[in-house]
């Protein structure tokens, strides 16, 4: 199957290089923010979160009055991130360097730490290191007060939760609404589209928040050049050579040549076959023959089917702590391409893991967390001298009619297929959108030589600005996460296939989420922040082409100079149908009949704001086909739905004469 997403970079080295005081774009950007109490910062995996933390608080320790600085990372291998490090000899005022002692992040239970951890709160040093579930149980009968003049860094902060039972969650309200305390919060992903917001509405207004794109993160690479996201849909068992094919799909979608790491099923999926160390050894069967094991590293040494070529693989999957322990102090040292290639975990060395020579994230199983996909995916997103593309592939069990889970791997698939979606957006460049007035000069070919901000923004006619400060932040620092909020809705995901007219989707479906999720906002700006979330995924779902001195816009079928959009036009256009256009090309014709039947046995309502905007397209229709009504019985979707609407229509009209008597 063709990759869903595929964006191309410009190895432009602008996120790898440095300035006077030895940061990289991301981190002069973050510290910008220094002074803020509470600092939000979104940036994707590697592009240098913990340092950036490390100069925002050592300018807190220094010139901002704060006392002592707390950083808490959800799991102990990445406390390694924050150790000592160098950054004066960069051109930084100041060294990072923790005690020993306070790096919590080694190995022992966390409640013998808590009394380390109250221990540094009355001493002189100044930074500690610690587990999420150390902080926790510290702050477990703790006054918050002990916080005040104190600096709390929360890493991986999508780990935090708006949730009542996330005890991280209600530590942070409490830290927030009874102490002085700083906070800089850090993350990868802060999709509330995933499940609860991370924080609710009013605490998170109290954030300044920094937003590091994975556009600029990637296109500013010096080596990898392409990212190419992927899903192969299977049926059986995924390591098993299926009757129709001459090999598992695992063995088809695995080059060996790749530097790989393979995630397997989730043991709650449906692709999983509950036995966990049984699925690692059939994934080396799939590869070769078992020669031996270090027993020092614990690296296995695999003889392959293919090339005869003997492979190094981690196995991560054994909970075994020893074994654990070798294979991943083997993994913290690797420091060549050739040390490892291929690592096989479950749970672990998807966030917060490093390793830069990694060239494609083979994911098994559907995987419902947006923050989760975007967390594998950044495993492969590391610049390095060994790739110029980097891959994630999905694995996912094709719908079967004699499965009974039928409609659970059905809406898997369209759930997968929608993160693509999104990705695609968030890997894509940013545009700003400007209302085009009639007097605005015409675009030239020489507007291009004005910078990338001027050559990203587009003009539109009778596009709507928002008016509130509130509709302007969602815009400028929500987009994604509205988009993932309204990818994963349930009449959404009914309505993108392509049965229902692009128009309902845009105009009725989009606003009434955004109602839902911004009760604050009028309609005015509703309308403002619909607009934004259509135009931004038409036009990064399209192709731009330069033609002389003029660009053109590719969208659903259509080539229009982008000096002629109007709003009119944005909202014909299915802004989410090209991934299962593709989709149609890549799976068989019995699956998207299951996909299509089911859609179809869980019927979207009709309103009558959908009812009266298809009204024009009845009327055209009848008169298209000589006076004849659109069937409810027709095999096509979008005549079905207008018949649907005939119906609806005239019950509306029905009651309303009834009352009027």
């Amino acid at each position: 199957m063709p990759n869903l997403v595929e964006v191309t970079y410009r190895q432009t080295g602008k996120s790898k290089s440095t300035n006077a005081l030895g940061m990289r774009e991301m981190q002069e950007k973050a510290y910008e923010g220094r002074t803020a109490q509470y600092l939000l910062i979104k940036a994707p995996p590697a592009s240098g979160k913990s340092r950036a933390l490390m100069f925002i608080a050592l300018d807190k320790l220094k010139n901002q009055g704060i006392k002592k600085v707390i950083v808490a990372v959800p799991e102990k291998s990445i406390g390694a991130s924050f150790g000592t490090t160098e950054l004066k000899k960069f051109g930084f005022f100041e060294d990072w360097n923790p005690n020993p002692k306070y790096n919590l992040c080694t190995p022992g239970k966390e409640k013998s730490k808590v009394t380390v951890f109250l221990e540094f709160l009355e001493s002189d040093e100044q930074i500690l290191v610690c587990t999420h579930a150390t902080f926790r149980f510290a702050f477990d009968g703790l006054d918050p007060k002990k916080l005040n003049d104190i600096l709390v860094a929360i890493d991986e902060f999508h780990h935090v939760s708006a949730e009542g039972d996330n005890i991280l969650g209600q530590v942070l309200k409490s830290i927030m609404t009874n102490s002085s305390a700083h906070i800089v919060a850090m993350t990868g992903s802060y999709f509330r589209g995933d499940s609860v917001p991370v924080l609710m509405p009013e605490d998170e207004a109290k954030f300044t928040k920094v937003t590091y794109t994975y556009y600029q993160q990637l296109n500013g690479y010096e080596y990898l050049k392409s990212l190419g996201i992927g899903y192969h849909f299977y049926t059986g068992k995924y390591f098993k050579k299926h009757p129709d094919k001459e090999m598992s799909a695992l063995a088809e979608i695995l080059d060996e040549k790749q530097k790989t790491i393979i995630h397997i099923p989730s043991v709650n999926s449906a692709e999983s076959s509950k036995e966990k160390y049984e699925e690692v050894n059939h994934i080396i069967d799939v590869l070769g023959v078992l020669d031996y094991q270090d027993e020092d590293t614990g690296v296995l040494y695999i003889k392959s089917h293919k090339t005869g070529k003997t492979l190094k693989v981690a196995d991560l999957v054994n909970d075994n702590p020893k074994s654990r322990d070798k294979i991943s102090a083997y993994l913290r040292n690797v420091n060549s391409a050739d040390d490892i290639d291929i690592i096989i975990a479950l749970g672990m060395a998807k966030e917060g893991f490093d390793w830069p020579y990694c060239q494609h994230a083979l994911t098994i199983g559907y995987r419902g967390s947006l923050t989760e996909i975007i967390q594998i995916i950044g495993r492969a997103t590391r610049d390095s001298n060994n790739k110029t593309h980097a891959q994630f592939t999905n694995l996912i069990a094709q719908p079967d009619a004699e499965d009974e889970e039928v409609k659970l791997s059905v809406n898997n698939m369209l759930k997968a297929i929608t993160a693509s979606l999104l990705m695609e957006q968030v890997l894509a460049p940013n545009f700003k959108f400007k209302l085009k007035k009639d007097e605005d000069e015409e675009f030239t070919g020489d507007k291009v030589q004005e910078g990338e901000e001027d050559y990203n923004t587009i003009k539109i006619r009778g596009f709507k600005l928002p008016t509130s400060q509130r509709a302007k932040d969602i815009i400028e620092t929500d987009l994604n996460d509205l988009k993932a909020k309204i990818l994963q809705d349930p009449q959404m995901l009914k309505a993108m296939p392509g049965n229902i007219e692009p128009e309902v989707i845009n105009t009725v479906l989009i606003p009434k989420i955004i109602r839902e999720v911004y009760p604050d906002i009028d309609e005015e700006d509703v309308e403002a922040v619909r607009q934004h979330v259509v135009v931004d995924s038409v036009i990064k779902n399209g192709t731009i082409e330069e033609q002389g001195d003029k660009r053109f816009i590719r969208m659903a079928g259509s080539f229009v100079n982008i000096d002629d959009i109007h709003i009119d036009l944005i909202d014909k256009v299915n802004p989410f149908q090209k991934a299962f256009e593709i989709l149609s090309k890549s799976v068989t014709t019995q699956v998207l009949k299951l996909i299509d039947e089911h859609i179809q046995s869980t019927k979207i309502e009709m309103t009558e704001e959908e009812a009266i905007l298809l009204w024009p397209k009845i009327k055209e229709w009848v008169k298209n086909n000589n006076g004849e009504q659109p069937s409810i019985q027709a095999f096509d979707h979008k005549e079905k739905r207008m018949a649907e609407a005939l119906v609806f229509l005239r019950e509306l009209k029905r009651k309303r004469m009834i009352n009027a008597q």
